[in-house]
């Protein structure tokens, strides 16, 4: 879930490219993206540590372990979501499970509301926290993007991915929006803690009097889309590959339709507590070696979402 700032994308991803191999991964999968009890298989395998090309770069007892606690909000498909049987699928698993492979190591992916997930890290519920989550300074450095205050100790991101953010409407009823700037006086279903709530805030501060917007923020992106599809809102706003995922798949294809271009493009990281720099550097060398080898190209292709490839992984390098 993206991460608010201020700027604009240049140039959109190119829609038809990620929505055709959406479709493809929509007709391969039942979503059932709403369930958030605990799926059968819910990790990510891997080879054992003595067969893994950089298992001695983990930290000693993640090694012993032979396991890293993964926090993520499972109902964000295509990124993680569960599928008819409970299994938790998406980039993010798939990206995951060949990290596990060459770190000889099973990444077991524990579901949680998306604004609680760096607290669950820094109190050790996690080890890492996996959630199509947007690397920026305000979570680096641990300050409220609201107040300006510092509120916790930052964290480290592994960058993945690029996305950006959009918005969306029922299909044939787009009630005029083209962009942030039409949605004085009308109403908005975001993900509590993205930046899709953040730019609605912004947005909100300068609409006219008389013509409020109306911001209603649920736990998890699929709450936001049910109540756009019962017609309690006007839009939804969700990073880009989720709104595509959600316009190609939901209804079949009938319920909903993006508008506008999507803004804010920005890295997505993994993110991990600024003392675990060894676990943080396994990562990045696991991520880079998933990248060079080529699978990395084949699982953003396989959920739509290549347009957001990066050549190399950085640590930190949101803005």
């Amino acid at each position: 879930m993206t991460a608010s700032s201020t700027r604009r994308t240049t140039a959109a991803y190119s829609r038809l490219t990620a929505v055709g191999a959406i479709a493809v991964a929509g007709a391969l999968l039942l979503t059932g993206c709403g369930d958030q009890t605990k799926g059968k298989d819910n990790g990510s395998g891997s080879a054992s540590t003595s067969n893994a090309p950089l298992a001695d770069k983990l930290p000693k007892e993640i090694r012993d372990k032979g396991e890293i606690k993964v926090g993520s909000d499972i109902a964000y498909a295509p990124v993680e979501f569960k599928d008819s049987s409970g299994n938790v699928v998406g980039l993010d698993p798939d990206l995951a499970a060949a990290m596990g492979k060459q770190l000889g190591v099973k990444l077991t992916f524990e579901n949680g509301t998306f604004d609680a997930l760096l607290t669950g890290l820094r109190s050790g519920r996690y080890d890492i926290a996996m959630s199509a989550m947007t690397d920026n300074k305000n979570r680096q450095e641990g300050v409220d993007p609201d107040t300006g205050k510092k509120v916790g100790e930052g964290v480290d991101f592994v960058d993945y991915l690029t996305a950006g953010v959009s918005i969306y409407t029922r299909k044939g009823d787009t009630k005029g929006i083209t962009s942030w700037a039409d949605l004085c006086g009308k109403k908005i279903a975001v993900e509590r803690g993205t930046v899709s709530e953040d730019l609605a805030k912004q947005e909100a501060k300068k609409c006219p009097s008389g013509k409020k917007l109306t911001i209603e923020a649920f736990d998890d992106d699929q709450q936001s889309q049910t109540r756009l599809r019962s017609g309690g809102v006007d839009a939804a706003s969700s990073d880009f590959p989720v709104a595509a995922y959600a316009v190609k798949t939901s209804g079949g294809g009938k319920d909903f339709e993006i508008v506008g271009d999507q803004v804010e493009a920005a890295p997505y990281g993994i993110a991990v507590a600024k003392s675990d720099t060894q676990l943080r550097d396994a990562l990045q060398a696991a991520l880079n070696a998933v990248i060079k080898s080529g699978e990395y190209e084949k699982i953003l292709e396989k959920w739509g979402a290549q347009d957001g490839a990066v050549k190399e992984s950085a640590i930190n390098g949101g803005k």
